[in-house]
């Protein structure tokens, strides 16, 4: 028990010392509206994507801070069912980039790559789901208010910053040590102590899945100890397309995405590509062993 909870405070700190100052860093952002003078650099994206120029500021705010601050730029626009799937499907992969590229990187994933495979690939899966019929996808619309908090002075921001902070630190410490207390009950059972590392394996994409890289960060961190080389390469690239995927789905879905399309859509190329990065992969090391 005792194990246990030094892991999971030893984790959380690590994740902490990422997330806090970069979650007081995109409040700043979003306040003094920096965004939206290199907004024009997606522009170009948008109508690839199906989507209206002004969908540009939804889009660069997903990406450098987080998905709130998109779906508060893109909830004005009365976008389709379709428009809004496809938005999922874009930021559900590339978003919150600086936070959670850091957090790769602690796994031994380089910026580049992060960076390079959820942008391309982002880009790559909303532009397949654009070229889809729209008869596939339909919306449960809930008319939702959603707005980001106004600040009228610094002072007001950096209190409400700290405070948005702390609510996130104490669920991030809460969900790591829940999480690590059930993998080390999982692994003291002696069924699995046999194929402990495919269960290190297996319960690190899980907590990826569900509470997406920045909660599941810390299981993440414990569990690369006990992972090789290619198993962390493996579940990096699946997680860095298939992360978060109930609740960041359910966000887009108050406002018209098709949850069922857009789960189905990420799954199965985080499937497909990160079968194919791992060939290459391999086929890259073995050229350079012989």
């Amino acid at each position: 028990m005792r194990e246990s909870l030094d892991k999971a405070l030893a984790s959380s700190w690590i994740v902490l010392k990422l997330v806090i100052p970069i979650y007081i860093l995109a409040d700043l952002l979003y306040f003094y509206n920096l965004l939206s003078y290199v907004s024009f650099l997606v522009e170009p994206f948008t109508s690839l994507l199906g989507l209206p120029p002004e969908a540009s500021l939804a889009i660069i705010s997903g990406m450098f801070l987080n998905l709130y601050a998109a779906i508060a730029f893109a909830a004005p626009l009365e976008l389709s069912s379709h428009q809004w799937s496809v938005l999922a499907v874009f930021l559900g992969v590339c978003h919150s980039l600086i936070v959670e590229s850091a957090i790769m990187k602690k796994l031994g994933i380089p910026h580049l790559y992060s960076y390079g495979l959820r942008f391309f690939a982002g880009l790559a899966i909303a532009y397949s789901t654009a070229l889809m019929p729209e008869e596939l996808f339909t919306s449960v619309l809930v008319e939702q208010d959603f707005s980001k908090a106004e600040y009228a002075s610094l002072s007001e921001l950096l209190a409400g910053s700290l405070w948005g902070a702390l609510v996130l630190s104490i669920k991030i410490v809460i969900l790591i040590s829940l999480l690590i207390f059930i993998m080390d009950f999982i692994k003291s059972r002696k069924f699995v102590q046999k194929s402990a590392n495919n269960v290190s394996k297996h319960f690190s994409i899980f907590a990826g899945v569900l509470l997406g890289i920045t909660y599941g960060a810390g299981i993440l961190i414990k569990e690369s100890n006990s992972l090789s080389r290619h198993d962390l390469f493996y579940i990096a690239t699946f997680l860095s397309i298939c992360h978060a995927i109930i609740e960041d789905t359910l966000l887009f879905v108050i406002f018209g995405a098709d949850f069922t399309m857009v789960v189905v859509i990420r799954t199965f190329w985080a499937v497909v590509l990160s079968y194919l990065f791992m060939q290459i992969y391999r086929y890259k090391e073995e050229s350079q062993n012989r």
